[in-house]
């Protein structure tokens, strides 16, 4: 073995994946706490307006989250060719887009807001309070979609340790001030607004803080012709239009699962609702690895290495199997006893057993679409993703289709099949990834 494949080896992907699946587990105490702090204002139309206001917020971010995916892929690879000056423009054009697209949602808030609350549809005094949510968290968007800029650098240098210590740096000081705002000073829903936003900007204030201690191990400065260099900006925008345009996709496919089980009645929604938790659960372990293999992966095609590649590539995937097999083990040894807990009403824990060994087969079924996600966004191979992302949608409405007769059942074998497809789509990309490097 090489002495530049030497580097890559178990330590190195377990130091990147440990930290992510830490943070990812982390990230819905957040939730569950403004859930509590809503809970004590006596009346449920606090909770559902936080939850209609945070909803509107992680739809629009997920559309933005190429900014951090991008990121990481093309730090990673200027890391890999020690290109100092290309890892600080990594992060300086992903803040300037940040910045951009961050003041067009303050600009553009009005529309959003229209057409967010048309297609929710709540009730008129939720979505009253909704609005005030809406109206005060806006102003975050700029520091918020900088936090995924700043997320993706740091992964990208394979410090994801910081990753996870700005996550939970957020989330306390969030916690802190939904508290502190929403009971202690009686703000309701406008305290809870406010608490997000002085987290997102102190994380951001954090974030910029300690890159710009990282940025004294890199050579040069951040000039405004290496930042807007014609070629390297264009480079970084084709990359983040196709992460973007897969990324809609991919949420079109889940919106149109949700929508389907909602038509199917309301205990078949509730039941996918809570199978679809223990789908949530396992990508927060999964997505340890594949963030693994952004970062290791960019990094070989930095250092234009095929070994290090291959065992990027091997190790990552290796680990992420492994704990996909647990999960499915997980899910169907005590499945029904989570689903217990989660409702108390029989039709629904009845009809969530029905379709429980769907929720434990997707994750082995999923893992090889997770992975190869990660290795060909640290290739920053954007095309090949969105092409992958289409296929595998249309695929999804045509199993959908053919397989109505099958009611639920037949819903959730599109779910699946729709996974298989992304990994299928990408794995036929695949050999052309690996002989970039030759």
């Amino acid at each position: 073995m090489s002495e530049a494949a030497a580097r890559v080896n178990h330590r190195k992907v377990l130091a990147i994946a440990i930290p992510i699946v830490i943070s990812n587990i982390s990230t819905p105490l957040l939730g569950i706490a403004d859930t509590a702090v809503m809970g004590r204002m006596g009346d449920p139309k606090y909770i559902g307006a936080v939850a209609i206001g945070a909803l509107i917020f992680t739809m629009v971010y997920w559309t933005f989250g190429f900014l951090r995916m991008g990121t990481t892929g093309l730090t990673a690879q200027a890391l890999g060719a020690m290109d100092g000056e290309e890892i600080r423009a990594s992060l300086g054009r992903a803040l300037l887009i940040a910045g951009a697209v961050g003041a067009a949602l303050i600009l553009m808030q009005w529309p959003i807001g229209f057409a967010a609350f048309a297609l929710l549809d709540g009730r008129e005094e939720v979505e009253s309070l909704a609005r005030v949510y809406f109206d005060i968290r806006i102003w975050s968007a700029p520091f918020a979609l900088a936090n995924y800029a700043l997320v993706g650098w740091f992964i990208g240098l394979g410090r994801a340790n910081i990753a996870l210590a700005l996550q939970v740096f957020l989330n306390l000081v969030n916690i802190f001030f939904n508290i502190a705002l929403a009971l202690g000073l009686g703000w309701g829903v406008a305290g809870i607004a406010a608490g997000t936003l002085i987290a997102e900007v102190a994380a951001a204030l954090a974030g910029l803080a300690v890159a710009a201690r990282h940025l004294r191990f890199y050579p040069g400065q951040w000039t405004r012709a290496r930042l807007l260099d014609a070629a390297r900006l264009a480079r970084t925008v084709a990359v983040n239009r196709d992460i973007m345009i897969r990324t809609i996709v991919l949420m079109f496919s889940f919106a149109w699962f949700t929508a389907k089980s909602a038509e199917a009645g309301a205990v078949t929604l509730a039941a996918n609702s809570i199978l679809l938790q223990f789908v949530t659960v396992s990508a927060f372990f999964l997505d340890g690895f594949a963030l693994a293999a952004e970062a290791l992966v960019g990094k070989a095609f930095g250092a234009r290495s095929r070994e290090d590649f291959d065992l990027s590539a091997r190790l990552s995937t290796a680990w992420a199997a492994g704990i996909a097999c647990t999960l499915s083990l997980g899910i169907f040894a005590s499945g029904g006893f989570v689903i217990d807990f989660l409702t108390i009403d029989e039709e629904v824990r009845a009809a969530a057993r029905v379709y429980l060994f769907w929720a434990a087969l997707l994750p082995v079924l999923s893992v090889w679409c997770y992975q190869l996600d990660g290795i060909f966004i640290g290739a920053t191979r954007g095309t090949e993703m969105r092409n992958a992302a289409l296929a595998s949608s249309a695929l999804f409405l045509t199993l959908w289709w053919l397989l109505l007769p099958y009611g639920n059942h037949g819903l959730w074998a599109a779910l699946a099949g729709f996974n298989l497809m992304r990994a299928a789509s990408l794995g036929f990309y695949y050999p052309r990834l690996r002989r970039a490097l030759a």
